[in-house]
């Protein structure tokens, strides 16, 4: 079976965790299953690499083609419209596209199927591609383009006339199926509620004593990890420490809040408990999970943070805010604490829970193996052969 995945949500050689889980997917699937695959991740056009232009240079930096782990990736230019371009974003990218497309079915990769991500823009692009080729369709959704974009009128029937025109849907939680439905998707259309997995090789237990000597760490050590953005709560995390005067924090991570976080720190007198680590790479972020004794994920929206297995794989428990698929994910004391209340006194008072009663590491490790990629690849394999139309058993 040949597949398109197609998704604006993908690694490349500038934004290298840029939708790190679609692509963690995919290479699973790959890896498991008799399927070829082949990515389309468009990124926004820009005239000029010069730094002074930020995140927008990024993208013109970006290779129009590339290979990753023995996949081609490929990355066709859309126009953005600063303003209005949340609207027109869909047909904007979709009118990029599709001669993108025609042009690989015209070079011999006449695929099966489209594997969309990301309902908007990206799935409703997809789902514009599909009827105009007559290519049969699956979208992902994975978070805010379910809870946070359907607040806008037009995103909103968009997204609801791409979920129709889809064959089949997954979701990667339980939680963002019943909004999909509450938000009037059809209870006849199949939604398969298909969960991230983690990667239990690349993520596992170490020997935490030389990494903390390395990293000069004494004192018990919190962890946020994420974009350095409002909605992670990395000051939450930060004003949190204000209560846990034995306890240091490590954030890990780039983006536009860094200053302000930075300021953060030195006016609440953090300086010497509070370290910024910038961008990790996933060998780098495995023994950073393994030399914390907690990871703290403060957000106010995750369809299904990946964060939170890769420490547990490592044996490190979590202290999560209860939104969306967290829940799904910590269900078991062994894996850590959910808090209620998104402050930095429930974070505090989190931390102060999970270490009163602080797990076996070996124990939050076997709690994490039951999330593998295995059953998951399986049933996204099922799903994207079933749609296809072709016969295929692993």
């Amino acid at each position: 079976m040949k597949i398109l995945t197609y998704t604006t949500l993908y690694p490349n050689d500038v934004q290298l965790r840029h939708g790190i889980f679609i692509e963690q997917r995919l290479r699973h699937l790959l890896a498991q299953t008799p399927v070829e695959a082949k990515v389309v991740a468009p990124v926004p056009w820009f005239p000029s690499t010069a730094q002074r232009f930020g995140g927008y240079a990024d993208y013109a930096r970006v290779a129009r083609q590339e290979r990753r782990h023995g996949i081609d990736v490929y990355h066709p230019r859309y126009p953005v419209i600063p303003k209005i371009g949340m609207t027109v974003a869909p047909a904007l990218l979709a009118a990029a596209s599709l001669p993108f497309i025609k042009r690989l079915i015209a070079d011999g990769y006449d695929f099966d199927v489209i594997d969309a991500h990301y309902f908007y823009p990206d799935g409703v692009a997809a789902a514009i591609v599909a009827k105009a080729l007559g290519k049969p369709l699956v979208i992902t959704a994975r978070g805010s383009d379910v809870h946070q974009i359907p607040q806008y009128a037009l995103p909103k029937k968009m997204i609801l006339w791409a979920a129709q025109q889809a064959d089949q849907v997954i979701t990667v939680c339980e939680a963002l199926k019943e909004e999909l439905i509450k938000l009037g998707v059809s209870e006849s259309k199949t939604i398969h509620a298909l969960r991230n997995g983690v990667d239990l090789q690349a993520f596992c237990p170490k020997p935490r004593a030389p990494i903390r000597q390395a990293m000069n760490l004494s004192r018990p050590t919190l962890l946020s990890v994420g974009n350095l953005i409002e909605l992670k709560g990395h000051h939450l995390v930060i004003e949190a420490m204000q209560q846990l005067p034995d306890h240091q924090l490590l954030i890990a991570g780039g983006g536009q809040e860094l200053q302000n976080l930075q300021a953060l720190v030195a006016k609440l007198q953090l300086g010497d408990r509070v370290r910024f680590l910038g961008t990790l790479t996933h060998p780098q972020l495995a023994d950073v999970y393994n030399a914390a004794d907690a990871l703290i994920l403060a957000s106010s929206r995750e369809g299904w943070a990946n964060v939170l297995l890769e420490s547990m794989a490592c044996g490190t428990p979590v202290v999560a805010t209860k939104i969306w698929g967290t829940p799904e994910v910590v269900r078991s004391a062994d894996a850590g604490v959910l808090i209620g209340e998104r402050t930095a006194d429930g974070i505090a008072q989190g931390v102060r829970q999970l270490f009163a009663h602080y797990p076996d590491r070996q124990a939050t490790r076997h709690y994490a193996e039951g999330f593998s990629w295995d059953d998951t690849v399986a049933k996204v394999y099922a799903v994207l052969a079933s749609v296809s139309g072709i016969q295929q058993t692993l």
